[in-house]
């Protein structure tokens, strides 16, 4: 008997790449065989970036470790999307930038909520309205067609295979699609431009092989197959593999909050995911970690956190998003930021943007509640703020349910996993 066939699973998080592998046919590990992470060489909107960070990440692995990979999955940010061709090329200027899941098009708001009628694709700050906008500057362009709308995993994906037909059915529920009917919402497939919509594939389907351009330039095996993957908070769940009365909170650069329910809930900002047969619902804010980078580094993070006393209140009432717009708990692209006024003590002021992010996160387990969720038990953290203990403590006072952190449980373990779930058991 040979060596264990090993799964690779690619996260495309908003700050970088990560990859993580794991044996194929062994119980599912709490970490991985082998992990890699690093920034995007490019701008995050630009998707050549995404291809050339992916080709130097697996670059670190071991020689021995990529011959023996049989299957492999992609996630990436919900909402990302981009115009591209059907071979895979961009456009060029303005054309070959992807826009970003956090941008909101409120011109589109109007004309996306009539094509979708309800659900997260029906706003502002969907996919949807993106595509909307994307088409429009296309349509002013003289820049050759036709174009395809593809998101950033799917993307990606499609470089893998050499066939950009597809798209996985999580990373297109903000465009529109459809998980309990199977097809697009309200009058999308009867749009003009319908051509430019995926072939939607679920989670876990094997679309094939890696094309051979993508094989030479991964170094891996041509036989390696390619496994429809997911959006990059449902690959942090797949990790952590909560219980029925969990919660999972996804604290990187965007706050993320997920858990099991019996059915879907279509409500503005919410999705709803199937994975592995069951609902996964939720929704993603635009606060988080990324407004904490705003105002300090890494190391200052540290050390101020170690100065907070989470059973004092700081007093400041901060609503820290990046920027206005928000999509979750509440729905509203006009939503202003509250980040001062600003105490002469930086602990003081940190500890004030942690708990207005608690605020944040309590408010929408309270939405998920008030839609028909079961009420949480218990919260487990992933991501990297989940090593932060004083913030951990904020949360479990705001919230009033313990709090546990399992920062090790990346999404590239989740897709690692996901792709291991595609391979046949040893005999």
């Amino acid at each position: 008997m040979g060596p264990t066939p090993l799964a690779l699973g690619i996260d495309l998080g908003t700050s970088g790449l990560r990859v993580a592998l794991i044996p194929a046919h062994d119980a599912p590990p709490s970490r991985a065989l082998a992990e890699e992470a690093a920034p995007y060489p490019r701008s995050f909107t630009e998707p050549l970036g995404w291809q050339e960070g992916l080709v130097g990440l697996m670059q670190r692995l071991p020689a021995a470790l990529r011959r023996r990979i049989q299957a492999v999955a992609v996630d990436g940010t919900s909402g990302t999307l981009l115009l591209c061709r059907n071979d895979g090329s961009l456009g060029t200027g303005h054309l070959a930038q992807a826009l970003p899941y956090h941008q909101a098009c409120p011109d589109q708001g109007p004309a996306a909520e009539a094509l979708a009628v309800s659900g997260p694709a029906a706003g502002a700050s969907g996919s949807l309205a993106r595509a909307l906008a994307l088409l429009k500057r296309a349509g002013s362009s003289e820049q050759p067609g036709p174009w395809l709308l593809r998101h950033q995993a799917d993307w990606l994906m499609g470089w893998l295979l050499g066939d950009w037909r597809w798209g996985e059915e999580g990373n297109n529920v903000r465009l529109g699609w459809d998980l309990q009917r199977q097809r697009w919402q309200g009058t999308i497939a009867d749009q003009p431009w319908q051509g430019a919509l995926p072939m939607i594939r679920p989670s876990g389907a094997v679309l094939g092989p890696l094309a051979a351009s993508a094989a030479t330039a991964l170094d891996l095996p041509a036989d390696c197959l390619v496994v429809a993957g997911s959006t990059d908070a449902n690959a942090a769940v797949l990790a952590a593999q909560p219980g029925e009365h969990d919660g999972v909170s996804v604290l990187g650069t965007t706050l993320v909050l997920k858990q099991w329910h019996d059915a879907p809930i279509s409500a503005p900002g919410v999705s709803s995911h199937r994975l592995g047969g069951r609902w996964l619902v939720g929704g993603a804010s635009n606060a988080g970690g990324g407004v904490l980078r705003r105002f300090f580094s890494d190391e200052q993070l540290t050390e101020l956190s170690r100065q907070l006393d989470p059973e004092r209140p700081s007093g400041l009432h901060l609503r820290p998003l990046p920027a206005p717009g928000e999509r979750f708990p509440v729905d509203d692209p006009l939503l202003e930021p509250v980040l001062g006024p600003r105490p002469v003590s930086d602990a003081l002021y940190l500890q004030g943007l942690l708990e207005g992010l608690a605020t944040i996160e309590a408010a929408g387990w309270q939405r998920l509640q008030e839609l028909g969720a079961r009420p949480i038990q218990r919260v487990i953290s992933l991501g990297g703020g989940a090593v932060n203990p004083q913030w951990r403590r904020l949360r479990e006072r705001r919230l009033g349910i313990p709090v546990i952190s399992k920062p090790r449980c990346s999404a590239a373990l989740g897709m690692a996993r996901l792709a291991a779930s595609a391979l046949p058991s040893r005999p």
